[in-house]
């Protein structure tokens, strides 16, 4: 005989769903004077499936990655040679492809993912 465990929790189902409603509310409400945090929730379904999600984040763009910068002069020398290494073994160029989206093309193959010693 089968049975479905959620017709027993039909009738907590939305008293959770309001306990679970307040204390994001309220944990959103406490972490609203911290200005370096963004914080972004929600919840969706009705009475008897509700699911809610939380996300505390830095503020910022989430996007952009911040690079290291170089310890020393040598170090960026360095870097930068190995750049023009890879770029004159590659030869990147950049063509649309038939539906017109603009795509790299190599020279050799194995360049698209930018490993190796050059």
């Amino acid at each position: 005989m089968f049975t479905f465990g959620c017709a027993k929790t039909r009738r907590t189902a939305p008293i959770g769903a309001v306990f679970a409603l307040s204390v994001m509310t309220s944990m959103a409400a406490s972490s609203a004077a911290h200005a370096q945090t963004i914080v972004n929730g929600g919840c969706i379904g009705n009475w008897a499936t509700l699911n809610c999600v939380t996300r505390w984040a830095p503020a910022g763009d989430p996007f952009i990655r911040l690079v290291p910068s170089f310890p020393d002069a040598a170090a960026r020398r360095r870097a930068i040679a190995r750049e023009q290494r890879w770029a004159d073994r590659c030869r990147p160029v950049i063509r649309q492809d038939r539906y017109g989206v603009a795509r790299y093309h190599y020279a050799v193959a194995g360049c698209e993912f930018g490993v190796g010693e050059y």
